[in-house]
């Protein structure tokens, strides 16, 4: 059996006791934690509402929602960021304001040419009272007359993330983005949250690929890791060097593109 035809039956295989890692191919990286029964996998939930403690319920779902979007715009090389703004009063009315952005997205989708594209917005509140904005990102260049033409509703903004050292990769501004994106998520919006609203929007279609492999120990773990990558990571780090981490051992590594 090849190796990608293993790795998929093993991505069906429910977790073990020991060290089980989730990797992103398309965006590089690799997170995992070791369980020390399958008891406390975290795919075992409890009853809808159920929490003994609310408050960190609220800050593992934005923090689990920060890792996925910054994922998504790594795989999906999201290295141009922009803003989208509405003139007059604005937009106190976060249904209206997904509505409008649904449009938006159609629109630039039917301007160039129908074919779908990878795309993020992140809501936020002004810290004045003129209401909401959004912050997106794409993967691709667009013309700023076909996002005035798409948008319609007031100012808009967008950059190629290019401000980075020399020698800087597409999958650099992509994570660059990705972390502009994803310090939004979970601001200001547990109202939404709780009224059933997503803290952010995707295209969908796009999802990065998992493979998921396992090991007693980290070391057979981190080198099955770097089998399925084609070589070791550029970054590692543990749980024991994360100031304030409270969950079980756990790693993330990442490579270059």
């Amino acid at each position: 059996m090849r190796l990608d035809e293993r790795l998929n039956e093993e991505t069906k295989r429910p977790p073990i006791v020991g060290w089980n890692l989730t990797i992103y191919p398309d965006a590089r990286e690799a997170a995992g934690r070791f369980l020390a029964t399958v008891d406390t996998w975290e795919g075992r939930r409890g009853s809808p509402g159920e929490s003994k403690d609310p408050e960190r319920s609220r800050q593992v779902a934005a923090s689990r929602a920060r890792a996925t979007l910054r994922r998504y715009c790594a795989a999906n090389r999201l290295n141009r960021f922009g803003g989208l703004t509405y003139a007059g009063v604005g937009c106190h009315d976060p249904l209206q304001l997904r509505s409008d952005l649904a449009e938006f997205f159609r629109n630039i989708r039917s301007l160039l040419g129908g074919k779908p594209i990878p795309y993020v917005w992140v809501p936020e509140w002004h810290k004045t009272d003129h209401g909401l904005h959004a912050h997106f990102a794409f993967a691709r260049y667009v013309r700023r007359s076909l996002i005035e033409e798409a948008w319609g509703h007031g100012i808009f903004k967008i950059k190629l993330l290019g401000d980075l050292p020399v020698g800087s990769s597409g999958l650099d501004e992509a994570r660059r983005a990705g972390v502009y994106m994803a310090k939004y998520v979970g601001k200001d919006f547990d109202h939404d949250h709780l009224i059933g609203l997503h803290r952010y929007e995707v295209a969908q279609g796009f999802q990065p690929r998992k493979v998921v492999v396992n090991g007693p120990t980290l070391g057979k773990a981190y080198a099955r890791a770097c089998e399925v990558m084609g070589g070791h990571p550029v970054k590692c780090s543990t749980s024991d060097q994360w100031p304030g981490w409270a969950g079980p051992s756990a790693v993330a590594m990442s490579w270059d593109s």
